[in-house]
């Protein structure tokens, strides 16, 4: 594609804040965007940011994101002459690439053949070796035979990784520590490969245990000059997929990292590579030797930290590239400035696994100053359908140390409030002494968190105004109701008396007191600790007054939880969120227990029936796996909470059910 290929309107298949990333790259160059968007997402800020907007299916992903025929029709429909993947869904679908070329349309990426090879890691490893670039020792060969594999493998020696050749995040991928379950691991992962990429071919290579992840932003253009634009680590990962980026990676030795840059080059010339790409390695700083990894053929969801420390915006260079200009810059013009963080913003919940967490975001109030690059705002509603990153925090400081405080500062200053987020937990990875010291590596957290990560013990006074601010939420009905003022329905409270009332902190035995009026409140905690706040008001998510002649002003968001409530509360330590009871609350929760409710499983969250392992009749053990459950690209098992007998079932795999709705009811085993 070296000629000019005009085109005045890009069709973005893609959603949420890589959508209004390009959107705003076709602003600057004079372009009109095309936003395709499901059902789920009619209301999302990137559709109503694009100049066109096409409804191309349902929430699920089949349905309208990886939905090829619609997402063509809608370019067909709206005039588009190019069309932009993204990242994630179809940005590495090389049949897609090809369908978007014979369409009559420009693909914004490289061609479908650099695609195609780039996605089989097997073919990519032998691509790199044949460029120079350095790769583990393992087996990659064409007989994927048991006999075979479990030669290579006795051959390569423990420990070492089963990796499907296709696809990524984790899946087709077993670690091996002991020959003798080499067998069980390969099939494991051929399966799992074959299910999740239709392709069960698998491949060996020596694990790298403390290695760093570290790659190489490359960007060629039509007429074959390729330029890499330094380099990132990656190393901070959950699950395989990234949590905090920066650049340029620290710590590397001068000429080794130069050595990564030209073979990153090497390779993209060696395949012909067209647009923004990354070259990707494992650095193993004990050896000081690093390897290649695999290449990502499109732009990453890190890049912006490459732009803020060149200077060079990827997502217009890939726009120009795409019309067939040449780049103008010489590798020599690049230059690299200062250090820069990228924190992924998601929802979910680090303390209990990574549990996605789904809602109406109510409150979302960015620090001013600061890089954003969001898919939501306030009024946004995240369900289960997509991934659970919701935005992207960037920081650009003369040095990494002031980077880092300028992250956290940032993080501390950031209110969000309706659905969960992991900030204070991104905070705490950039807080640790070992991420500072560059004692990190890809599979690290269990080192910085040994027993999981739990959120800081809050304050006193934080406690204390978690419980005002529900207090005052509810100051209508506080002395009116029943609940309230207690009566027959005393729940080991003294009895209460108008403008006072009592709330349980979750963990706690005994509850917080609050009494007083609209001029004074008294916030007693269990511990007998009290504080004092003048003229306390609650509004626009602002709870404010005053502590010892001290103005305090602190955002605070409430929600209802189930039977619970959640105040979303800034602390010194950032935003935490305080699980709270009132009486009524605990009355009715002891009603549901009363009720039979523990004998049934319910459904943690919205979601997708995965997988139902269990029949009518079946016995079961309390910790047993019943269901299965996807939500947000996350699978998560479902557990009998006793041991029993099943009774009931509610659901089916490919069901789509509500957060807390029944799954499995059992008859729980007598105890003698």
């Amino acid at each position: 594609m070296a000629g000019e290929m005009n085109f005045d309107r890009v069709l973005i298949a893609n959603r949420g804040e890589i959508a209004r990333r390009i959107q705003r790259a076709c602003r600057k160059l004079g372009l009109e965007s095309v936003a395709v968007f499901s059902e789920a997402d009619r209301d999302a800020p990137f559709v109503a940011e694009a100049d066109v907007a096409v409804c191309i299916g349902g929430a699920a992903p089949a349905e309208s994101y990886l939905n090829i025929p619609a997402i063509l029709e809608a370019a067909r429909e709206t005039g588009a002459g190019a069309l932009h993947p993204g990242y994630g869904f179809l940005s590495e679908n090389a049949a897609f690439a090809a369908a978007v070329g014979a369409a009559g349309l420009v693909f914004i990426g490289p061609d479908p053949a650099a695609i195609t090879r780039m996605g089989s890691k097997i073919a990519a490893k032998s691509a790199a070796e044949a460029a120079g670039v350095p790769v583990l020792p393992g087996y990659r060969g064409a007989d994927q035979s048991d006999a075979r594999l479990l030669e290579e493998a006795r051959a390569l020696g423990t420990p070492f990784l089963v990796k499907a050749s296709a696809g990524g995040g984790g899946r087709g991928m077993r670690l091996v520590t002991d020959l003798r379950s080499a067998a069980e691991a390969i099939a494991a992962a051929r399966s799992e490969a074959q299910g999740a990429f239709g392709d069960a071919a698998v491949f060996l290579e020596r694990y790298a245990p403390r290695a760093r992840h570290v790659e190489v932003q490359v960007l060629g253009d039509s007429h074959g000059t390729v330029l890499h634009l330094g380099d990132r680590d990656c190393s901070l990962q959950r699950n395989h997929q990234k949590l905090i980026e920066e650049a340029p990676a620290p710590g590397l030795p001068d000429a080794l990292r130069e050595d990564m840059r030209n073979a990153a080059v090497r390779l993209a010339q060696a395949i012909g590579y067209r647009s923004a790409g990354t070259v990707e390695y494992l650095y193993d700083a004990a050896r000081g030797e690093y390897y290649f990894l695999e290449m990502n053929t499109r732009l990453q969801v890190e890049h912006p930290v490459t732009e803020a420390i060149t200077g060079i915006d990827l997502v217009e260079w890939q726009l120009r590239i795409a019309r067939g200009e040449p780049l103008t810059l010489a590798q020599a013009d690049v230059r690299f400035d200062g250090h820069a963080i990228e924190i992924r913003i998601a929802a979910e919940n680090p303390a209990e696994n990574f549990r996605p967490e789904t809602g109406q975001i109510t409150l979302w109030a960015p620090p001013a100053g600061v890089r954003l690059d969001s898919g939501v705002e306030a009024g946004s509603v995240v369900g289960h359908h997509y991934d659970s990153m919701l935005a992207k925090l960037i920081t650009h400081a003369p040095d990494r140390a002031q980077a880092i405080r300028e992250s956290v500062a940032a993080i501390n200053r950031f209110a969000v409030g309706g659905v969960g987020v992991n900030l204070a937990f991104q905070r705490a990875l950039l807080m640790h002494p070992d991420f500072g010291a560059l004692r990190h590596h890809t599979a690290g957290l269990a080192d910085l968190f040994p027993g999981g990560w739990t959120p800081p013990e809050p304050d006193a006074q934080s406690r204390a105004l978690a419980a005002l601010a529900l207090h005052l939420h509810l100051a209508p009905k506080n002395g009116n109701t029943p609940w309230q003022t207690l009566g027959a329905w005393r729940l080991t409270a003294p009895a209460g008396r108008p403008g006072e009332a009592y709330y349980w902190a979750s963990g706690d035995a005994e509850p917080t007191h609050v009494a007083g009026d609209t001029t004074q409140l008294a916030v007693t905690l269990p511990d007998g600790t009290c504080r004092a706040f003048d003229v306390p008001a609650l509004a626009a998510n602002r709870l404010t007054g005053r502590i010892d002649g001290i103005p305090l002003v602190r955002a605070a968001h409430l929600r209802r939880a189930g039977n619970n409530w959640q105040v979303h509360l800034s602390t010194p330590d950032g935003m935490a969120i305080f699980t709270l009871e009132t009486l009524a609350d605990r009355h009715l929760q002891r009603a549901s227990e009363q009720a039979g409710g523990a004998d049934t499983l319910h459904a943690p969250m919205p979601g997708a029936v995965a997988e139902l392992r269990v029949a009518p009749g079946d016995r079961v053990a309390a910790g047993d796996t019943l269901v299965v459950l996807e939500a947000m690209k996350l699978l998560q098992s479902l557990t009998a909470p006793v041991s029993g007998t099943v009774a009931e079932i509610y659901c089916a795999p490919g069901d789509t059910v509500a957060g807390q709705a029944p799954l499995v009811k059992l008859d729980p085993e007598e105890t003698p």
